[in-house]
């Protein structure tokens, strides 16, 4: 495999690496603003079934309130439930993502590398070639 398809070869690594990191980046987003939701909506329960408190009336009316504030505690321990199970999948997420990120700027190094590397073989050869042509050059004018 000569360096340029090694280096195009190495390149398209790195290239495919970093759209791997912009979706991950783009799913940890996603999965943060997603948590944001679940918060507000545990806020906004909470405050539905603090708001539902015992204020006289009739027997039925505060049985129909003990049912609906029941009912809303339930959903708030659904929901937190499910908000835990989502900051668990949101952690995954964001460890997949440093790990990507870790493996693109690894690449990414040797791309960069490999590439002084040519640039200084590249140079050197041509000083060589420059050296011999001024070589002869000197032996043809002696």
């Amino acid at each position: 495999m000569s360096e340029r398809q090694r280096l195009r070869s190495l390149g398209r690594l790195v290239d495919l690496q970093s759209r791997e990191v912009d979706r991950l980046s783009a799913d940890v987003a996603e999965k943060r603003a997603t948590r944001e939701r679940y918060l507000r909506n545990l806020s906004n329960l909470q405050s539905l079934c603090d708001a539902s408190g015992p204020v006289g009336g009739s027997p039925a009316l505060a049985l129909n309130r003990a049912g609906y504030k029941q009912a809303m505690l339930r959903m708030v321990a659904t929901h937190r439930l499910d908000l835990s199970l989502h900051e668990s999948q949101l952690a995954l997420s964001q460890r997949e993502l440093i790990d990507a990120a870790r493996r693109h700027e690894a690449l990414d190094q040797v791309l960069r590398r490999e590439q002084s590397n040519v640039r200084h073989v590249t140079k050197v050869r041509d000083q060589k070639h420059q050296d011999e042509l001024a070589s002869q050059v000197w032996w043809r004018n002696k």
